[in-house]
């Protein structure tokens, strides 16, 4: 692609970044400077904590200031300089000409407000339109996205959604006032591989339609190749390598850019050994979920989030769960740990899950741990990390306080954190540092079995490699047993002994991982595995 003569819509300048605490100021992006014209789909990559957000929040001032601050160089639109506006001027820029997708969604949507307020909000805020009108333009942006049953989601709350259905609506709620530019941070995290296509296709029909700019932050770096005509490699703060991305892929020139490109998830799984005892049984597991209507709130039907579930789960055993979004792979997880209402027979260590009581609960609580998708989210913002990480212990009254400590700075080594960050909260980290955060707190319990609910989905490839690494290391020395839930089927070849594949509650497709990957029968997997793996 030829770069346009004309000036850029976007220019960085020098631009220099920092985090203050207290009176230190910690440098977090250094010198850079990128262009973006009109019609450029430019990627930006790298490691988590390398400053891909914070450069690309810094256009608009999205990021606080304190904490953040400004070290020096300029932001320009069309030109004209916009990092030294207030506020209100930047409103003009914000939702209208430039578009956010945020990487995680849940702490982006506003919980109290529907999602048909939210994005008519955001219409009425830049269009002198109707409500009526402004309705009918999110129903619109809701069946572009792809979500299922569209009047239905717009009366929803956020919570009500699947982790994917809720980025669905962040897309569409920075598409629907056909921005100029769209900084789209990770926006297929949360989305499973055939949305993830979809969802990008849609990007770009609507890039083309509008000869709208898009800035993609991502670690994915087999979507940049598919989407990309420009890239952006950074490491520690700093750009190390841009230009075209076909150049980049096929030449890379820095070593940076090289060790990321080589990065891969890992080779399968060493086999079992042997027979391996039942850890977890389910046996015509439901979770059905009541659908009102009326005054009364007659119950005139269920949504069956969970159909009739066979599954075994053995010591030592990785059981990856996939499927698309609201297929009820995350429903099935909280049932499992009894945080949500379930019928059929769920037994533990040969012990029934569902007659134990809420005190009965407590100590097999203990060996059944869980990783959330979200890690923002599940963690409090007004614990410090060595808090959040000895929560569990402090609760169980595991050891005494010196061994308490010992163990949280075990478990931040474990997951590749320096234990100094343990006094910080979790506001101070990127993405990919928050979900090892998670990881380590649930690691902290040295419990039997341990639910994954796409664990890796905030993290660039390497640092994917180190935590599947990581998740088989300790699978190997304590007989762990996982339940992984994942739309990414590149990690879960590398991590799972079985897979069960899930749709509309139901499981199509249940066996050995090298059967499932090499031979998959249903066309509903066969349709999964040609998306994930395509070139």
């Amino acid at each position: 692609m030829s770069k346009p003569t004309s000036e850029p819509l976007v220019s960085l300048v020098d631009v220099s970044l920092g985090f203050g605490f207290g009176d230190a100021v910690t440098p977090v992006v250094q010198n850079v400077s990128l262009d973006i014209h009109a019609g450029d789909v430019v990627a930006l990559v790298g490691e988590s904590g390398s400053g891909k957000s914070v450069t690309a929040m810094s256009i608009l001032r999205l990021i606080s200031s304190p904490p953040l601050v400004w070290l020096g160089g300029e932001v320009r639109w069309q030109g004209e300089r916009i990092d030294d506006k207030s506020d209100r001027d930047l409103q003009a820029w914000r939702g209208r000409k430039v578009g956010v997708i945020f990487q995680e969604p849940m702490t982006s949507l506003n919980p109290l407000h529907t999602i048909e307020k939210q994005i008519v909000e955001m219409v009425q805020l830049h269009h002198p339109v109707t409500a009526r009108q402004a309705s009918a333009k999110a129903l619109t942006m809701l069946e572009r996205v792809g979500l299922k049953d569209p009047p239905t989601k717009l009366r929803a709350y956020p919570h009500q959604l699947s982790g994917g259905e809720r980025q669905r609506v962040m897309i569409a709620l920075a598409l629907v006032n056909e921005p100029e530019m769209l900084i789209a941070d990770e926006p297929t995290t949360a989305l499973d591989v055939t949305i993830q296509a979809q969802i990008l296709e849609l990007i770009a029909d609507l890039q083309r339609e509008l000869g709208m700019a898009v800035l993609f932050i991502t670690h994915d770096l087999t979507l940049v190749r598919r989407f990309c005509q420009q890239v952006a490699v950074m490491e520690r703060g700093r750009v190390v390598e841009a230009g075209p991305t076909d150049r980049v892929f096929d030449a890379p020139q820095h070593p940076y850019t090289q060790s990321l490109l080589s990065a891969e998830p890992g080779n399968p799984p060493e086999p079992l050994k042997g027979e391996q005892k039942p850890l977890l049984t389910g046996r015509d597991v439901r979770v059905w979920f009541p659908i009102q209507r009326g005054i009364l709130r007659r119950t005139i039907g269920h949504v069956k989030a969970v159909d009739g579930i066979d599954f075994t789960l053995h010591e030592g055993e990785s059981l990856g769960v996939v499927g698309e979004s609201g297929s009820g792979k995350s429903t099935l997880a909280r049932a499992i740990l009894r945080l949500e209402e379930s019928a059929g027979v769920l037994d533990f260590e040969g012990q029934s899950l569902q007659g134990l009581d809420r005190k009965a609960l407590r100590p097999v609580r203990k060996r059944m741990q869980i990783v959330f998708q979200d890690p923002y989210g599940s963690l409090s913002p007004r614990l410090s990390v060595e808090q959040i990480v000895r929560e569990g212990l402090d609760i169980h009254r595991i050891g005494e306080p010196e061994e308490r400590d010992a163990a949280v700075i075990e478990a931040l080594k474990a997951v590749e954190l320096d234990p100094e960050m343990r006094f910080r909260y979790p506001n101070e980290f990127s993405g990919g540092q928050r979900q090892r955060i998670a990881i380590a707190r649930a690691l902290i319990m040295r419990p039997r079995f341990i639910i994954l609910d796409e664990p890796t989905s905030a993290l660039d490839r390497t640092v994917q490699f180190q935590v599947i690494e990581l998740l088989k290391r300790l699978q190997a020395d304590y007989g762990l047993s996982y339940l992984f839930i994942s739309h990414d089927l590149k990690v879960v070849k590398a991590l799972c002994h079985s897979v069960m594949v899930m749709k509309d509650g139901k499981v199509v497709e249940h066996g050995p991982a090298e059967q499932v990957f090499n031979s998959p029968q249903n066309p509903y997997t066969q349709a999964l595995l040609e998306t994930a793996f395509a070139v």
